[in-house]
């Protein structure tokens, strides 16, 4: 078992201690077997709630110190009870945790719910952020806890003023040769009319505590699930999923976000309607390293035969502007393989670059994409390049295998979240992820979990991608998405 986690109550933030969980890996990937550790525990008993649940982590490094944040006690409506956070200051070996204050009622604030939580490290000011959604009855406000220590943090200061806010997505420039070093970027998009979608970027230039008016790209692009990244000349690019779900775009800034230039298609998405029920969307994970190039992947079915499953695909670009045609990461076979890959989450370790650059990807799979609700087994599983992506080592196993029933439902499908995070600390991958343990009665036992060591890079060069001219499918096996947001509270109108 993994060592002892210090666990902060609910409200007073009392202290205790207990062994953390695991889930063998194995069951997929090299069968390896991974010890995890559990970060963090639903504490809260609101009705609201399905407890025990935590969903959705996101995480962020610099040097040593590692700062993951997450739902605690997801709602089946949206949101959950309050956005908990986990730290470790020493690589990932030892963790505390805790709650954000002043967010939801449950929590010492005054919002119903709080959702999307991602993270960053602001190095020009010395300070952590935390996104998030604060839910309210009629309206949603991108909001950011800020911290010096990522132990002790704010009461959340608001950033956007749109009628109903979502999928916020926070990055700052920590190029310190940059013009706009110190600049931090937020992205969302407003799925209620008359915005229908339309994305929105806010630039703070202290620390997250201040923000200016939210800006539009020139085209008013539409969109969901954006994520900025920062190239090391200070252009800001942004890779978003369109609002029907059918195009990965991206748009970007060169003057530090005064400015946001009309969006450019990066690649038609196909994907396949992963089985049992799950939330999954293609959206983009996106990174980006030293040198400049930009990375993003998303689920994909293009390479499978009548869009049977989905790989996990990858695109580049040096300027945000042209995108290499999309390539399938070499997960498993193409012609003999019957397995489901998604919710991905890519991370470039930012000492390295072009040929040489160490790529890290985390990600969800089933063994069999035509699985139902009663016999999907739910996987984590992990792959790395080291060579920029063009070859990847053996995938291996974290987590699983997790019967859907150890979910929290969601209006749209059961869940582990819309994303997870993988990151490098002092150039070794760490990943955070929700893993599930068998329910007990009608509890949930559900957590976000790290792994006990760190990942393996990978750096004898072994597979290659699946190249372009290996596509065999053109469109994928559902429907355009019905709604601007994925909790479907938004109808997209009907084509006439």
């Amino acid at each position: 078992m993994a060592g002892a986690l210090t666990l902060a109550g609910c409200g007073s933030g009392g202290a205790g201690s207990m062994s953390s969980g695991f889930i063998q890996g194995g069951g997929g990937g090299s069968g390896n077997q991974t010890s995890l550790k559990r970060l963090s525990a639903d504490t809260f008993t609101n009705p609201e709630s399905q407890h025990a649940t935590e969903v959705e982590p996101g995480l962020a490094s610099f040097n040593m110190t590692l700062v993951t944040a997450f739902q605690v006690g997801r709602m089946f409506s949206a949101g959950a009870s309050d956005i908990g956070f986990a730290t470790s200051t020493d690589g990932g070996s030892t963790w505390t945790h805790g709650l954000l204050n002043g967010i939801t009622m449950f929590q010492g604030g005054n919002y119903l719910a709080a959702s999307d939580p991602t993270v960053v490290y602001d190095q020009a000011h010395s300070m952590w952020i935390i996104a998030s959604l604060g839910v309210a009855a009629d309206t949603d406000t991108v909001i950011v806890s800020r911290s010096a220590d990522a132990k002790m943090w704010s009461t959340p200061t608001v950033v956007s003023t749109t009628p109903d806010a979502d999928k916020p997505w926070i990055t700052c420039d920590n190029n310190s040769n940059s013009p706009f070093f110190g600049n931090c970027y937020m992205e969302w998009d407003d799925p209620s009319p008359p915005g229908n979608g339309l994305i929105s970027m806010s630039v703070s230039v202290n620390g997250g505590l201040n923000w200016r008016p939210a800006l539009h790209t020139t085209d008013m692009l539409a969109g969901v699930g954006g994520q900025p990244v920062v190239m090391p000349n200070g252009t800001v690019v942004v890779p978003i999923q369109s609002a029907d779900g059918m195009h990965m775009q991206a748009f970007r800034s060169i003057d530090g976000g005064i400015t946001w230039n009309t969006s450019v298609t990066i690649s038609t998405i196909t994907d396949h309607l992963v089985a049992g029920g799950m939330r999954t969307s293609p959206l983009p994970s996106a990174a980006v390293d030293s040198g400049g190039q930009v990375y993003v992947v998303w689920q994909d079915c293009r390479f499978r035969t009548n869009c049977v499953s989905n790989d996990i695909i990858l695109s580049t670009s040096t300027d945000g502007i042209v995108w290499s045609v999309p390539v399938a990461i070499p997960i498993d076979g193409l012609t003999t393989s019957i397995i489901d890959h998604f919710i991905p989450a890519l991370a470039v370790d930012p000492a390295t670059a072009g040929g040489a650059a160490h790529l890290a990807l985390t990600y969800y799979f089933f063994n069999n994409a035509a699985c139902t609700l009663s016999t999907c087994q739910l996987n984590v599983g992990f792959i790395a390049s080291s060579d920029g992506g063009s070859h990847w080592g053996t995938a291996t196993t974290l987590a699983g295998p997790m019967s859907l029933n150890s979910l929290p439902n969601t209006m749209t499908g059961l869940m582990v979240g819309d994303y997870v995070a993988t990151v490098y600390s002092a150039g070794q991958p760490r990943a955070v992820f929700a893993v599930a343990q068998p329910k007990a009665g009608n509890s949930f036992a559900e957590a976000i979990n790290t792994t006990v060591n760190a990942l393996p890079q990978m750096h004898e060069a072994q597979r290659p991608v699946v190249p372009a001219d290996r596509v065999v499918t053109e469109h994928s096996d559902h429907p355009p998405r019905q709604f601007y947001d994925l909790d479907n509270e938004h109808p997209i109108p009907r084509k006439k």
